[in-house]
């Protein structure tokens, strides 16, 4: 063998797929979140959704910045929480354009999605997950009432999305046959002895590479270590008994124009996941493609009505689905809240990110993003109106989210700090 390592044969030997880092030497059952004594604890949420066909920005943002705003129709629904959101305009992400193909950067960030050179980062809900994924029995959940998917990997590959009810509610709360455990301890164990036999294989590379690479490796290492942390704590929720739910399992809705029905039982299965502390990170993609939704006064498609092109009576149409989009999720918003962990409501314990990578669907425009954030341990109640152009980056809100769950940064993709318009309490 030559004195430089070569990675593809250090794979072949192993056995495993699982590669080294490039080395300069290789040529480059419960129903709320306690502790341990019991108690409640102060147990911190993220959920972010997207409505994919956009949000008419003239029926969302008020005339009036601060807190003394008149509740617009898209509003309304929510009034009666009014002090648990606060909603946002003139922000948008710098560099990500593209039209319908910014969807992909709604949680990362990563500019120009629409050029064939891009390539995805990390969204913010996987990146959380990374650190803290830990401690509930599904690190996130990634979900879509249709289709498609707002999650990236590290290395920016898409993570596929449940959209069926029927499948999440058996996920998590169902307990599967006596033959499916054994096959789920079987996958987890491999997954251990591969960490051993990576350990193993890293050991006598040690011996043959300098103190560069000796430190690349020791952080490699370290991850390897995060990782068997993470198969120990996975072996120990496939041990516990899933939550019981007072709910019979649910029945998918294939009928996309059953727009109000499909997303209310969606939101109801996200209700459930954080009542039991299942998961603390979620991602939704919201409906919206060319069915004629069964609203009463619509007789379009929504993707052909979201190019209204400023036609009154398709702005009408519209403006229909769209309050109900809205209602639906003060409908979640208020369930939420009416349910206590503590001394906080689960509302207040979950951060929300509602919005849309459209600011104006009807010409792919993508500044001025509609974003409502609700929930969490933020000083709500106020219309918070940047100048277009001179606003932070929408970034800067998710940093504001990753410290509230308990990451320790004051970055993420374009962010380079909070946002201080809406401050923590």
């Amino acid at each position: 063998m030559s004195n430089q390592l070569s990675r593809r044969t250090f794979l072949r030997a192993s056995g495993i797929a699982m590669g080294l880092p490039l080395l300069s030497s290789m040529g480059a059952s419960r129903l709320l979140a306690k502790d341990e004594s019991g108690e409640a604890s102060d147990v911190r949420r993220m959920l972010a959704i997207c409505a994919p066909l956009g949000i008419h920005t003239p029926n969302l943002f008020p005339e009036k910045a601060g807190k003394d705003y008149e509740l617009t129709p898209y509003l309304k629904p929510m009034g009666s929480l009014r002090n648990k959101f606060s909603v946002i305009s003139g922000i948008m992400h710098p560099n990500v354009d593209g039209g319908h193909a910014a969807e992909k950067s709604f949680l990362t960030g990563a500019a120009h999605p629409g050029q064939p050179s891009f390539q995805n980062t990390i969204s913010v809900d996987q990146l959380a997950a990374e650190q803290l994924g830990y401690k509930t029995r599904f690190s996130s959940l990634t979900l879509a009432v249709d289709h498609n998917s707002l999650s990236y990997t590290r290395s920016g590959v898409q993570i596929p999305a449940e959209n069926r009810p029927s499948k999440l509610f058996a996920k998590l709360f169902l307990e599967g046959t006596q033959q499916e455990k054994e096959e789920q301890m079987r996958r987890i164990e491999d997954g251990q002895s591969i960490m051993d036999l990576v350990q193993d294989q890293t050991k006598k590379v040690t011996k043959k590479v300098g103190r560069e690479d000796n430190q690349t490796l020791d952080q490699y290492f370290t991850s390897v270590r995060e990782l068997e942390q993470r198969l120990v704590q996975a072996e120990s929720w496939a041990k516990r008994p899933k939550p019981t739910v007072d709910r019979k399992p649910p029945e998918d809705i294939d009928d996309r124009a059953e727009l109000t029905r499909r997303l209310r039982l969606m939101y109801e299965m996200i209700f459930l996941a954080i009542q039991t502390d299942s998961t603390r990170f979620i991602s939704l993609i919201a409906p919206g493609g060319n069915e004629v939704v069964a609203l009463d006064g619509v007789d379009d498609g929504w993707h052909n009505l979201s190019h209204h092109g400023r036609d009154p009576d398709k702005i009408e149409m519209l403006t229909i689905i769209e309050l109900e989009e809205m209602r639906l999720f003060a409908e979640l918003m208020q369930k939420l809240e009416d349910v206590k962990e503590g001394s906080h409501s689960l509302l207040d314990q979950t951060a929300i990110l509602l919005g849309s990578n459209l600011g104006n669907a009807s010409s792919h425009n993508n500044t001025n993003l509609p974003i409502i954030a609700a929930g969490g341990h933020f000083r709500h109640g106020q219309h918070i109106a940047y100048e277009e152009g001179k606003a932070p980056p929408l970034c800067n809100l998710l940093v504001s989210y990753l410290q509230h769950v308990g990451v320790e940064t004051d970055q993420f993709s374009s962010g380079n700090g909070t946002l201080t318009e809406l401050p923590a309490v």
